[in-house]
């Protein structure tokens, strides 16, 4: 491809409105443009590398035995009413009506679908196992819409869905998708982790997420570097250290305008782990009360799992309920439902003491209420591995993968059936797969970038060499660009002929910015001595050598590269 011939609008300067380092170079190397509030117009340069993301996500999905397919991305409400999701999912659902006024959405995923198609084409045994997958734009009403495309309102994804008769022939399906994604993520350049996860709206016996290191990420996930475990925060056991208690009797203190962790502390000279964080919601069946340690924080995913769907109690409804403000509420003598974090399962406490200005001291949770204890703070670095023991570390990640045991969960309520050997029937079990394609751009950018732009892993950079003559009006410089350029191209290798008439610092800085692997310059060198220069844009270091030689080089960093 020709510079001179291709659309590739660079910029100079970060736009403003971009935080993430993927968001800013991929605006800035001429990837993407913004249409709208999480809708992106993929340029050539940003759709090359979504096509070669995707063909690595094809190669591994058919070496599984996939078989693509296409369904649609408007769907009938009845499928999702059928499975009970079309009241379950909230605002993030893209609904309208057609003119009949029958209801539709747009689609956040496909299992309604393949249920469907299952219940009409599956008959036998014989019929499983299958492996469905597509490649196909998802639609999700997003709240906040940021880091560019890493949360999108429309985007592409990768999904795949398994059919088979029992638990066994699914494990071996989820086992082989794990696998394959193992490969993609490895075939694209990224560094990763595998996590447990919360299978969420989806439903389910068990998920699992693959996470990419990322500052960037909207994600966090605990991992211990000793024995590996490895999980997200919603899910994670992090133990907290327990603090030195003291030998407190029970007594009511005035806390004048301390209505805070810190204020409590602060005033009564003790650390916040000794202080007891009350936290009231609102769930379906009425209120009900958390407790955490003062230097926890709580992950509400974990709460929602016991409770079902929360939200904060107002403040009238704190008083309401409490006769105090949020500041001096506390668990002694109520009679709501209390859930407790289980590091308070030990030890003395301060508590709000429900009464305005003044909390209680020597609070024993177990004696003085007793309350639900389960797993409800968010783990925090340090805190030890629930398997070894050793400290954990707590990073940001950005989700480029996950995959999840479906069971029987759409089959049994859209009927995907199937008669086995003796003519009785059963539900088919089923799994879903899912894979971001621009999620796995983002990241490998995230991962892979310095000060002056991108550097593109191997398998997924957009060209794989970026031929640079330095003068174009130097008809030798030309000649010579022209000749490698066919040579190279006759290889196999994708090539970008930067034959644009500018300056060469301008040439030269949009070739950092958009990271293009391999870099081979014909310049003054040439003209001088006959040589090229090769640049690995990974290692920034150059080689000068003949040019006949440039074929025989650039092998070899194809080869490194490829394997990095």
């Amino acid at each position: 491809m020709r510079w001179s011939r291709s659309f590739i609008p660079t910029l100079r300067e970060d736009p403003a409105d971009a935080e993430a380092v993927s968001h800013k170079l991929m605006v800035r190397a001429g990837l993407v443009r913004q249409l709208g509030a999480g809708i992106y117009v993929y340029l050539p340069l940003g759709q090359r590398v979504i096509d070669m993301v995707n063909a690595i996500i094809r190669e591994e999905m058919n070496r599984i035995g996939g078989q693509e397919l296409s369904m649609p991305m408007l769907h009938p409400a009845e499928i999702w009413r059928e499975s009970g999701r079309w009241d379950a999912i909230g605002g993030e659902m893209f609904r309208l009506k057609d003119r009949n006024d029958r209801d539709l959405c747009l689609g956040m995923t496909h299992e309604e679908v393949v249920a469907w198609m299952a219940s009409r084409e599956i008959r036998s045994y014989r019929d499983l196992p299958q492996i469905w997958y597509q490649i196909q734009t998802k639609a999700r009403d997003e709240a906040r819409p940021r880091s560019g495309v890493l949360r999108t309102r429309e985007f592409l994804m990768k999904d795949s869905y398994t059919l088979d008769a029992d638990e066994v022939g699914l494990a071996k399906a989820y086992d082989a998708h794990k696998a394959a994604y193992c490969r993609i993520f490895d075939r694209c350049g990224i560094s990763y982790v595998v996590v447990e996860s919360d299978p969420g709206m989806m439903g389910g016996a068990g998920s699992h997420e693959f996470m990419a290191m990322s500052p960037a990420g909207e994600d966090e996930v605990a991992l211990c570097a000793k024995c590996g475990y490895a999980a997200n925060v919603e899910l994670a056991r992090g133990i907290p250290a327990s603090p030195a208690f003291p030998d407190w009797r029970p007594e009511e203190v005035a806390t004048p305008d301390a209505r805070t962790i810190p204020e409590v502390s602060a005033l009564l000279k003790i650390p916040p782990a000794l202080a007891i964080k009350s936290l009231l919601f609102i769930s379906a069946n009425g209120p009900v009360l958390a407790l955490l340690r003062g230097d926890q924080t709580l992950h509400e995913k974990k709460l929602a799992r016991l409770v079902g769907e929360i939200r904060p109690a107002h403040p009238e409804e704190v008083r309401t309920t409490f006769g105090a403000g949020a500041g001096s509420i506390g668990p002694v003598g109520v009679s709501v439902p209390v859930v407790a974090d289980e590091s308070l399962k030990d030890g003395v406490y301060v508590a709000g003491a429900n009464r305005d200005g003044y909390h209680l001291r020597g609070v024993r949770p177990g004696q003085d209420f007793q309350p639900r204890f389960a797993d409800l703070h968010a783990t925090q670095s340090g805190e030890a591995c629930p398997q070894c023991g050793a400290p954990l570390a707590v990073e940001r990640v950005i989700e480029v993968g996950n995959i999840f045991k479906l069971g029987t969960k759409y089959s049994v309520p859209l009927g995907a059936m199937f008669l086995d050997e003796s003519g009785r029937e059963h539900p088919i079990v089923m799994g879903s797969y899912g894979i971001g394609p621009a999620r796995i751009a983002a990241a490998a950018i995230e991962q892979h970038h310095d000060a002056d732009g991108i550097v593109w892993p191997w398998n997924i950079a957009p060209f794989q060499i970026h031929l640079l003559p330095v003068n174009v009006k130097d008809r030798s410089q030309m000649a010579a660009a022209e000749e490698l350029y066919e040579d190279l191209v006759r290889e196999g290798y994708l090539v970008l002929l930067d034959d644009r008439d500018e300056r060469p610092g301008v040439k030269f800085k949009d070739a950092d910015l958009i990271g293009l692997p391999v870099r081979v310059t014909v310049g003054t060198a040439f003209v001088k001595e006959q040589v090229v220069e090769v640049r690995s844009r990974r290692s920034r270091q150059d080689r000068k050598i003949d040019k006949r030689e440039v074929l025989v080089l650039v092998r070899e960093l194809a080869r490194e590269l490829a394997q990095a």
